[in-house]
């Protein structure tokens, strides 16, 4: 028996079934984009405005919502684009029937994304219809043209990313510049595709690199030039020790080119990387004219260098002035428990406001661990410090002299030519013996093992005689530059400069450390001694009471040396600075060559007569 089938024909439009309610027309929201800034396809984008404006106009049963387009964003990231992530909002709060746009690319050159926002929006029965492929996502059938449309799209992406990225490493291979638009001390001139120098700013950078290479940190830079009110390329005030590094590292300023310093993972993620040897490079030496000479920017990068091995030494080793923030920050050393000191505000906000120093034992686990200790104001091992230097400095001909012999003694009792040139010879003999050991292999006159085994003796001895020599070679050159120095040394000595107020620059290049405190013979603690302890190996210690320095800042105000500010980051004018650090790094030089040489010298003996100027005096400069 046949069945019956009745039709009942469809007489509902879309509906929004989620509202509950009919819908006579469909609210329908275009959604445009461009993918460049260029002013063409700026132009494209209003046109595109225009468009679908009239085109929804035309049409009874269409209304517009609203028109979502994006300028200048790439299609390939949705969440990038935010007129159309606010469209997708408005489609699930149910605002929209129906999206229209050109095609897929302009909706989406992903086909992951593509799939994602037709699905989502199908379920709540909103279409997308894509006017180049002529496609309605709730009357297509079944997904597969809009997977393989989608799916061109994106290898579109891909070709026209690829291509252009072969079309800029050949530009990076002609020299030509790539991406650069400028940086604080370069001009830009987009016709010319040139940089030139901006005589300005470029004082600025010439100030970065003249305080980074003579120890100065990033921090404290950025501070000054905050302080100074120079501005950055980009007009802020306010200066980031991160920007000071960027400086610091940036080739350019030595008048190189390097690039492709970063790249880019995929077109579709846009996600960009440093550029660790994963893709080619592009060095240009000499591209443009320097801001500072060669010499000046290796030796910031070897100060750098320096400063992040430093840092990962971490909790393994003291860190150097390199990693410090403050002067005395891993300088102080607490003489009763041995752990350094830490930087505390006291008062702060108030007029009573004042910066010391503690020692972390006593802060961190409590007085009784460390129960001599006291806390010292900052401005006090300033003024100590100062003291310390003047007893120094004070009648020291006897300790110049003593000084100056020793220094002439190791040049003369130095043979280093003479080893190098018996190392050159036995060099030349091991090579020759290789030689010969390599021909009795080739003519089998002895067996693979013996000669493997010979050979390799050989390599040993001249990998080391190899090393020596390299050694050999500095220390000689260093012993050339030294000894150019060595009058102008004694000459910088015996000037005598003296410290009128405290200075980072001078503490850090020639104290060690200060050890604050000191347990005396009789039991009794003095926990306000401070025992500067400086890199020659010669020591001295200063005698200061809160008390004390109390009253003598109040009655003799006039007399107390002047400090810098609190944070102890400035630094004071004084004449003709550069040859007081030249003093304690060409001291430091000359018995950093002692120990490497194994030479005998005792630093004490060369001490001896400033020991004795240091008992006779020691009272009279006690604060």
């Amino acid at each position: 028996m046949a069945l019956e089938v009745e039709v009942i024909k469809a007489s509902r439009k879309i509906s929004d079934r989620n509202a509950g309610k009919l819908s006579d027309v469909l609210r329908v929201a275009p959604y445009a984009r461009v993918s460049t800034d260029t002013e063409e396809q700026l132009n494209s984008y209003k046109s595109q405005v225009a468009y679908y404006t009239d085109l929804v106009s035309k049409r009874s049963d269409w209304v517009l919502v609203d028109i979502y387009a994006d300028e200048a964003i790439t299609g390939t990231q949705v969440t990038k684009r935010e007129d159309f992530q606010r469209m997708i909002k408005d489609c699930m709060d149910g605002k929209i029937d129906m999206i229209i746009t050109k095609s897929i690319s302009r909706f989406a050159r992903n086909t992951l994304d593509t799939l994602k926002y037709v699905r989502m929006l199908k379920e709540k029965n909103i279409a997308v219809f894509f006017e180049d492929e002529n496609i309605n996502t709730l009357t297509m059938d079944g997904e597969l043209l809009l997977v393989i449309l989608s799916s061109v799209a994106q290898q579109e992406v891909e070709n026209i990313s690829a291509n252009v990225k072969k079309g800029l490493k050949m530009k990076m291979k002609r020299g030509e510049l790539v991406g650069f638009q400028s940086c604080l001390g370069y001009d830009y001139d987009v016709n010319t595709k040139q940089i030139t120098v901006n005589q300005e700013e470029a004082k600025i950078v010439r100030y970065i690199f003249e305080r980074y290479t003579s120890g100065i940190g990033a921090y404290v830079i950025a501070k000054e030039l905050t302080e100074a009110g120079h501005k950055t390329k980009y007009g802020r005030v306010e200066w980031q020790d991160t920007t000071i590094l960027g400086i610091i590292k940036n080739e350019k300023y030595k008048g190189d080119l390097l690039q492709g310093k970063t790249f880019t993972v995929d077109p579709i993620s846009k996600r960009r990387l440093d550029n660790y040897g994963e893709e080619d490079q592009f060095y240009v030496k000499n591209h443009h004219e320097p801001i500072v000479s060669e010499e000046v920017f290796e030796k910031a990068q070897d100060i750098l260098h320096r400063r992040g091995e430093n840092r990962r030494r971490g909790a393994r080793g003291k860190r150097d002035k390199y990693s410090r923030k403050f002067a005395f920050s891993s300088k102080l050393e607490c003489a009763f428990c041995g752990s350094n000191l830490s930087r505390r505000n006291w008062h702060s906000g108030t007029p009573h406001e004042k910066v010391i120093w503690q020692c972390v034992t006593a802060t961190k686990k409590g007085k009784k661990y460390c129960s001599h200790s006291k806390a010292l104001e900052e401005k006090l091992i300033e003024g100590a410090f100062v003291e310390s230097y003047k007893l120094v400095c004070r009648n020291n001909s006897d300790v110049l002299d003593e000084l100056m012999k020793r220094m002439e003694s190791l040049f003369s009792d130095q043979n280093n030519q003479k080893r190098l040139n018996k190392i050159i010879s036995d060099i030349e003999a091991l090579e020759r013996k290789r030689c010969r050991l390599i021909d009795l292999c080739l003519d089998e006159k002895i067996d693979r093992a013996t000669y493997e085994q010979k050979y390799a003796e050989l390599d040993t001895s001249l990998t080391k005689l190899l090393e020596e020599k390299e050694q050999l070679e500095q220390s000689a050159q260093e012993e050339i530059d030294l000894g150019k120095r060595l009058e102008h040394f004694r000459k910088v000595l015996q000037t005598n400069e003296v410290l009128t107020a405290f200075d980072r620059n001078v503490f850090e290049s020639i104290v060690d450390k200060v050890i604050i405190g000191e347990n005396t013979d009789q039991g009794s603690p003095e926990p306000y001694k401070l025992t500067f302890v400086y890199k020659t190996g010669f020591h001295n210690s200063i005698q200061s009471k809160m008390d004390k320095q109390k009253k003598s800042l109040r009655s003799e105000r006039g007399k107390v040396p002047s400090y810098s500010e609190n944070d102890t980051c400035g630094v004071s004018n004084i004449d003709d600075f550069e040859r007081i650090i030249e003093m304690w790094q060409y001291c430091s030089d000359i018995l950093s060559l002692v120990v490497r040489r194994k030479v005998e010298l005792s630093v004490e003996a060369a001490w001896t007569s400033v020991n004795r100027l240091d008992s006779q005096n020691r009272e009279n400069y006690a604060i």
